[in-house]
């Protein structure tokens, strides 16, 4: 949305308003944020950029400023609600931007003994932190390292609320094209929620146009105030991602005139999720889960994709075109995008959290651990939280063999700080 039309959409909400005579409940922050990133001498990006610099370049630091309004009101009985950010940056060494987005804009009433939304709204479902198999709707980024308002998807959505129970229909991306994939894939999706004792109880089921029918289950248990247990899994028919084509593994010592990575639908599979959490009284507090996930590459393709990474650097020190051996090394990037929506690289994955609320302070420190490889990423965090400011920073570091995936990726070392000051 360009800023002309986040304008004439926030007049139109407000004329709406002024018309009935009831006021717009506003709020919002300022945000200004500081994002470091350490480009990786390893991997097929950083060999492709030695031979031909600048041809896969990593996302460079940057600075950041936002300003978020949220705005809410009632008209004739219709609740109207809207998030939009307007934000500015600057990347190191490149032109400034400006652009502005709708993070939500819904409108929701009741009818019939049911509630209904339409418009862009952010639907998150499931009970993981790190990974959330039955996530179908929102399809949100876990574990990304600055915080960030989600941006909702477009959908229409009927729901029914008892003391213990809640259902939920949900037609996703209706206006998409059918073969767009993803996210955006338009989808009918339903959920099922039950309390019962000290145990939620929910259900799952998708309908994507592309991908299919998939169930899904997920519970979340606390047996005391110190330790509260979660598990989730679904069955998926089929899932888009990007894969190695046949052609490709066919030849895969040599150059190619073309990307081999290209967008495929594979078959069934599944995604299973188990985890825990255990808080002391002094509110220190240890996050732990184990997840398979079935759109993720496969050990064997990553060894594919390792061996032919050693012999385009072959070819490069046999003579072979610099050009020609730097896009195929920089087309080898396309599997870390392998799992589409998944955050996942690997199908095996151990994570762990520690964290600590300590009056207005927060220090964390978390580890996602590949099995197949060795390979870790550690993320450390400190915030602090006032009445109206919030300060916070991290640092992101891939460690392990050298041969481990995370080793490979573009940026191997990234940190932020961010304010933020809230109206």
């Amino acid at each position: 949305m360009t800023p002309a039309q986040l304008g004439a959409a926030l007049a139109g909400l407000a004329l709406a308003a002024t018309v009935q005579a009831q006021s717009i409940d506003a709020s919002g922050h300022l945000r200004a944020s500081w994002a470091w990133r350490q480009a990786a001498n390893t991997g097929p990006l950083a060999q492709a950029n030695a031979l031909l610099p600048g041809i896969a370049p990593a996302e460079a630091s940057a600075a950041t400023v936002q300003a978020e309004l949220r705005a809410s009101t009632k008209v004739g009985g219709v609740g109207l609600n809207t998030t939009f950010t307007l934000q500015g940056q600057r990347p190191e060494g490149g032109p400034g931007q400006t652009q502005a987005w709708v993070n939500e804009a819904v409108a929701s009433g009741a009818a019939a003994g049911l509630n209904w939304s339409a418009g862009k709204k952010v639907v998150s479902w499931d009970v993981g932190y790190a990974f959330r198999p039955n996530d179908v709707v929102q399809q949100e980024a876990r574990r990304t390292l600055a915080p960030a308002t989600l941006e909702g998807r477009p959908l229409l959505m009927l729901e029914h609320f008892t003391a213990t129970t809640a259902y939920s229909l949900v037609w996703v991306n209706p206006t998409k094209p059918r073969a767009t994939t993803g996210a955006n894939e338009p989808a009918l999706a339903a959920r099922v929620y039950l309390q019962a004792g000290e145990v939620d109880w929910h259900g799952f089921a998708r309908h994507g146009v592309r991908t299919g029918n998939s169930l899904g289950a997920a519970a979340s248990w606390v047996p005391s105030d110190a330790v509260e247990l979660h598990a989730s899994v679904r069955h998926f028919q089929r899932s888009d991602r990007l894969a190695w084509s046949s052609a490709a593994a066919a030849s895969s010592g040599a150059l190619l005139p073309v990307n081999p990575w290209g967008q495929y639908t594979s078959g069934s599979g599944h995604q299973v999720l188990v985890g825990g959490t255990w808080t002391a009284e002094n509110q220190l507090s240890l996050l732990a889960e184990a997840w398979y996930d079935g759109t993720a590459l496969p050990k064997a393709s990553w060894q594919q994709w390792a061996s032919r990474n050693q012999a385009l650097g072959a070819l490069a020190g046999q003579g072979a075109p610099a050009n020609a051996v730097a896009g195929n090394l920089a087309w080898q990037g396309s599997a870390f995008s392998a799992s589409g929506a998944s955050a996942s690289l690997h199908r095996q994955n151990l994570y762990a959290r520690l964290s600590w609320t300590h009056d207005a302070w927060q220090p964390a420190l978390d580890v996602l651990w590949h099995p197949a490889d060795g390979g870790r990423m550690v993320t450390a965090s400190l915030v602090w939280q006032g009445d109206r400011v919030k300060v916070e920073g991290g640092v992101r570091v891939n460690a392990g063999p050298a041969d481990a995936v995370v080793k490979q990726l573009p940026v191997q070392k990234q940190g932020y700080l961010m304010g933020t000051w809230a109206f």
